[in-house]
């Protein structure tokens, strides 16, 4: 059997024909059939007993004798009941092929079919991870943690409901038998897998059941799409506009800054490390020196983000805002980039501390932040999230970037590093010593020696700016 396509209009996808995904759920019922279709048995997975389980090469040799095609027809065709969602993996959830060998499979109740039109919303996506994520204790596949962060941020406006959902679900689960519960788990995950695929993944259904209709029928537009449509317009009209002038005249700007730092651009001082295979230049620019050179601590007064970015840069700023007691500001911001890019089940501890710290009333490094921003801050924090802190995150940065970055330009702080800065003299190396240089190639300092060093010394850094306590001081003192 073959099934056949009608050709759209340019731009759109090739769209079956609503027949033949009635076909489809034909051959799917008579597979099902207890008398002529495929007989399931039972197969232990995980230490669970599943029932019902088939193999592919059996689906494939139910395919070849009732539709009597070649075993290429039989694969493609059992490929596309996985696509759909008609048959679900049970090892490899996540390859959405057929495979005709011992691979294990399942028939996916009628209740997740396709043209069963359920929609597949963002709400119902945000339980089902929010019930994974509890499930798991915080460990999720790389994809669903990104489209958990991203739910998180989008519905954070009712992730309290969200929440509320997933734990009653996952507290009814726990009293079903452990194959049902199983089962219900794998038909859910295979659901989503077809409907929110991981990115750069392929999916049959592209955008929902909705392409199943046929794509010559006039789409009818709601009163609310209409009003949604007004809206947007007239705020893209209103929204102010940019001169190509200027934002050509800023990217020239731009590329006259950066030209000379960079290296694939400009000649490397001493030399070129991808040339010379001397690696001279990357130990000066290690994120940790003692003394940098002239270009780098250049490059800290071209923004305040670029200062930030350089850990060695940040490390002489740290100095500078000790010296006018105002180092709070900043150990807040890294702070809260350390909540932001830290693992999910630290979260909680650590908009813990940062309350502590640097919101709660008397918290010895107190921020000075207006009282709107705190205000939804705290009230943020009863329920911690990644991005909990990025209106006083912002505001911190602003206030550091608009008054404190200039005045470390202009401070002994920062004309004693640009005094201390190396200028290295350019390496003349003849042909033997660059192929001498070649021989002796090194592999340079492993990563993991670097962040190892790195989080020593931040260890080192948290204790030495640890609050004081007076009163156990005093103690000590006079029992000396």
């Amino acid at each position: 059997m073959t099934i056949r396509t009608i050709r759209p209009n340019r731009g759109q996808h090739y769209r079956p024909r609503m027949h033949c995904i009635k076909k489809l759920e034909a051959y799917m019922v008579e597979m099902q059939d207890p008398k002529s279709g495929l007989k399931g048995t039972e197969q232990k997975l995980n230490v669970t007993t599943i029932p019902h389980v088939i193999t592919g090469q059996d689906i494939i040799a139910w395919l070849l004798n009732k539709m009597k095609v070649t075993k290429e027809e039989a694969e493609a065709y059992g490929t596309m009941l996985v696509a759909y969602g008609y048959i679900y993996p049970l090892q490899n959830h996540r390859k959405l092929v057929m495979c005709n060998d011992g691979s294990l499979y399942r028939f996916q109740t009628p209740y997740f079919w396709p043209t069963e039109k359920w929609v597949a919303e963002d709400c119902d996506y945000a339980i089902y991870l929010a019930k994974r994520n509890i499930r798991k204790k915080g460990v999720l596949e790389p994809f669903e943690q990104e489209h958990y962060t991203h739910l998180h941020t989008w519905l954070n406006h009712k992730w309290d409901f969200i929440v509320m959902q997933a734990t009653e679900q996952y507290k009814a689960g726990k009293d079903r038998k452990k194959p049902d519960r199983v089962v219900l788990d794998c038909q859910e995950r295979a659901y989503w897998i077809v409907n929110r695929p991981p990115r750069r993944t392929h999916s049959a259904l592209d955008y929902g059941t909705d392409r199943l209709i046929d794509p010559t029928i006039e789409e009818k537009i709601s009163f609310d799409q209409h009003r949604r449509m007004n809206i947007f317009y007239q705020q893209a009209i209103m929204r102010s506009k940019v001169k190509s002038s200027v934002s050509l005249g800023a990217l020239v700007k731009f590329v006259n800054t950066y030209k000379s730092h960079d290296p694939f651009l400009a000649p490397c001082l001493p030399s070129n490390p991808w040339v010379t295979d001397n690696d001279t230049y990357w130990t000066l620019n290690i994120r940790r020196v003692d003394q940098c050179t002239k270009m780098r601590v250049e490059r800290w007064s071209f923004s305040f983000f670029e200062l930030l970015s350089d850990q060695r840069g940040r490390d002489d700023f740290k100095s500078f805002l000790k010296k006018e007691f105002s180092g709070e500001n900043l150990a807040f911001w890294e702070a809260a980039e350390e909540l932001k890019w830290g693992s999910a089940s630290a979260i909680a501890t650590k908009a813990a501390v940062i309350f502590k710290t640097f919101l709660a009333p008397g918290a010895p490094r107190w921020i000075n932040i207006d009282g709107r921003t705190m205000g939804l801050t705290v009230k943020g924090l009863d329920h911690p999230h990644r991005y909990v802190l990025d209106g006083a995150q912002t505001h911190v940065f602003l206030l550091m970037k608009k008054d404190t970055f200039f005045r470390y330009l202009k401070s002994p702080v920062y004309k004693e590093m640009q005094n201390r800065a190396l200028n290295p003299e350019p390496h003349n190396f003849s042909e033997a010593q660059l192929e001498q240089n070649s021989r002796n190639r090194s592999l340079g300092v492993h990563p993991i020696t670097v962040w190892q060093q790195e989080e020593e010394e931040r260890a080192k850094a948290a204790i030495a700016s640890a609050p004081v306590d007076v009163k156990a001081m005093m103690s000590k003192i006079d029992r000396k």
